[in-house]
Order: C-alpha cells, then sequence, then structure tokens
C-alpha cells in the first residue's frame, strides 16, 4: 500500500496541500507562515513512527516568528502516495530521501533552507546538509546525532587483510542474556506484522512505545557511553537493546502506561495518537521500515561511502530531551561532532522530555530552535 489521501485535522495557521511529482511521488506536506511571499524556509522531516503531525505544536511558534514552515510526510508514511513498500528497497535508502527534501525545497521556489530532523528524519537532514550545503544552509539534528560517513580504509594495499571479529550482532546474541539491536529488529522481515497486528493492538502499541521512549517512563536515565562493546550496549532500556527472543510489541508492554495514565497524557493525547494508528492501518508500516532494511544493511552504503572524510560545514545545532537514550546511542558521537564540525553551535538537552522533544516540550524546543536560526542569520 503506498498511502493515504486521508486529511489532517484543521488547525489554525496550517494548511496541508499536496506537491505532486516529487520523484514520482505525490508528497503531503503541512504548513504554517504561508501567507507572506518570501519568508525563510525551514524544513521540518519527522521520525518514525510518526508524520507531519509530529511537528503541529512547532509550526504555529515558526511562522509568527516569520518564517514558513514545511513539514512533509515522508515516503512511506502518512498521507504522501506513489511508494512502493515491496518494491525495490533501495527507493528508501538515506540518499533517496535527502533527494525529496532537496525537490520539495525546489517545487516551493526556493533556492535554499534551515533543515531539521527528528530521529531518522535527522540523518535524512544530515545527510542533505553534507552533500547539498548550497541549499541547506544551516541544520538541526533532534534525537539522532549524525557524526559523519564512515571512514575509508586507508594506507592498506601493501597489509594484509585481518580476518573480520564478530559482528555487533553475533556479540549481542552472544551475551549470557541474549540480546539484539532494535535497529537490526526494525529491519528483519518480521517487523512489520508484530508492531503492525499485536495482541494489544496497534493503538496501544504505539501508546506504549511512545511511552517508554519519553520522559513519563521513569527507567530512562541517560548518559555517555565509553566502548560501545555489546556488553556496555546491553545495558541501555529494553526498547533499544532488547532481548533476542522478542519483538518490539512484546518489549514495551510490560512497561505501558495504565489506562488512567494514557487519558491524561498532555502531549500526546488519544485523538492524536489515533491518527497515527489509523494512518499506519491504512498505510502499513513496511514502507516506514524499509529505511532500517537499507541503513542497517549494504544497500546505498556506496553513496554514503563516497563522502566519507567530509564533514557537515554549515551551522549545525543537536536539539534532544535529557531523558532521550538516543543521544548516546551511538558512543562518542556527540563529542566527535563537537570538535569535527566547524560551525558546531551547540548541544540542547531539554529538561522535560524524551526523544518525542518537540512534542514533550514544544514551547523549549522551539525557543531553542529560534535562538539557534536567528543566530544564523536566518531573521526575517
Amino acid at each position: 500500500m503506498s498511502g493515504s489521501t486521508k486529511d489532517y485535522p484543521t488547525l489554525p495557521g496550517l494548511r496541508q496541500r499536496r506537491l505532486h511529482d516529487i520523484e514520482g511521488m505525490s508528497v503531503r506536506i503541512l504548513e504554517a507562515g504561508f501567507e507572506t511571499p518570501g519568508r525563510p524556509l525551514v524544513l521540518l522531516l519527522h521520525g518514525f513512527p510518526e508524520m507531519a503531525w509530529s511537528w503541529r505544536k512547532v509550526m504555529p511558534a515558526l511562522a509568527q516568528a516569520g518564517f514558513h514552515a514545511v513539514a512533509p510526510d515522508q515516503r512511506g508514511y502518512g498521507g504522501t502516495t506513489g511508494w512502493d513498500a515491496e518494491g525495490d528497497p533501495a527507493a528508501f535508502r538515506t540518499h533517496a530521501y535527502a533527494t525529496d527534501a532537496l525537490r520539495i525545497v525546489s517545487a516551493l521556489g526556493y533556492r535554499f533552507a534551515a533543515v531539521v530532523g527528528h530521529d531518522f528524519g535527522s540523518m535524512v537532514a544530515a545527510y542533505a546538509a553534507l552533500v547539498r550545503p548550497d541549499v541547506f544552509r544551516s541544520l538541526v539534528m533532534v534525537s539522532f546525532p549524525f557524526d559523519g560517513p564512515p571512514a575509508l580504509p586507508f594506507d592498506d594495499a601493501d597489509h594484509a587483510a585481518n580476518p573480520p571479529g564478530p559482528s555487533l550482532a553475533e556479540a549481542l546474541a552472544a551475551l549470557p542474556r541474549p540480546r539484539k539491536d532494535s535497529m537490526a529488529f526494525f529491519a528483519s522481515p518480521e517487523a512489520e506484522a508484530d508492531m503492525l497486528y499485536p495482541p494489544q493492538g496497534l493503538h496501544a502499541f504505539l501508546r506504549a512505545y511512545f511511552h517508554v521512549k519519553s520522559a513519563d517512563w521513569p527507567g530512562n536515565h541517560p548518559h555517555p557511553l565509553t566502548s560501545g562493546s555489546a556488553e556496555e550496549l546491553a545495558t541501555l532500556p529494553h526498547y533499544y537493546i532488547m532481548d533476542r527472543a522478542l519483538g518490539m510489541a512484546a518489549t514495551v508492554l510490560p512497561d505501558a502506561p495504565r489506562p488512567e495514565q494514557a487519558a491524561a497524557n498532555p502531549w500526546l493525547p488519544d485523538a492524536d495518537l489515533d491518527l497515527y494508528a489509523r494512518a499506519f492501518r491504512r498505510t502499513g508500516l513496511q514502507g516506514a521500515l524499509n529505511w532500517f532494511r537499507c541503513h542497517t544493511g549494504p544497500i546505498g552504503q556506496a553513496e554514503i561511502a563516497l563522502f566519507s572524510g567530509r564533514t557537515i560545514e554549515v551551522p549545525t545545532l543537536f536539539l534532544s530531551g535529557k531523558a532521550d537514550w538516543g543521544t548516546y546511542r551511538k558512543p562518542g558521537a556527540l563529542e566527535r561532532m563537537r570538535s569535527t564540525y566547524p560551525r558546531m553551535a551547540g548541544v540542547n538537552l531539554i529538561d522535560g522530555a524524551g526523544h518525542w522533544v518537540q512534542q514533550e516540550q514544544p514551547e523549549r524546543f522551539t525557543a531553542g530552535l529560534l535562538d539557534f536560526l536567528r543566530g544564523q542569520g536566518s531573521t526575517p
């Protein structure tokens, strides 16, 4: 299935429309600040398992500050159509998503933009800024630090190849309590059915998944990692480093919020969660999960390797929640960004938020985002 045309609910200051012929797709966008031509463009790229709707609390404030804020449903998600979850998985590699972002900017009549990406959208935004700094002139990564393309082997022409050691997957599986990485699970053939048709139902699964990765779950106490060994990674919460025998639905079920907690959730009320659940019932999850197939496997790696040694040179900010383990999931990534990105503006970790920072603490998030955008000369 390739998407749904069902509209988002109407919110003051937001409109939705479609951009046609974007890499063969019809892309649904939300936008704010569209009334006045010539405003600076801020492109907002959502993460998994979300849609453009995840930016609903941020966009009106960006418009009030004088920006044109645009959030697309990315390929594989929501109301964007023309993608094929069962077709060539390479259509969902990071390079393809970055090309989508470039085409959206061009279709809207802009030569350049600030790009903001959350979760996997952070990887897309970072890659877009790495490859096209002439267009994406400032970058905000949210919850997923990108410290550059992997290094290529150097000065190894006359050296015998060393036999590879065990992979991370093998090392995790060999632990006394066998484990697996959630990224690898998302890339697996069984992931879609596990999450789309769990015993507790899709709505209840999503409620539990959003809960355990938020500041509401008391088990989130992130801290920097040092080695990245299987033993150290196994200390992360179970939703990142999973028990090998379990799927994600069973992993998060024991920590689901009580019904009265869910009903009182101030940052993701049931009406908004229902919107996500209904959308994924229509589209399925495989389109969204195909990015993980590409990111954790060989698909698209040659394109990324082409940029090995390049660093992001545009003004860059990293924003996340203080209770978000995603900040430290890749050991040392934040410090490498600080030391290698020449225009790294800083790291802003927001109180009272976990992984869904722009939804959990939209006022604090937007304040940090606007401080950065204005500091880069993007003030209208």
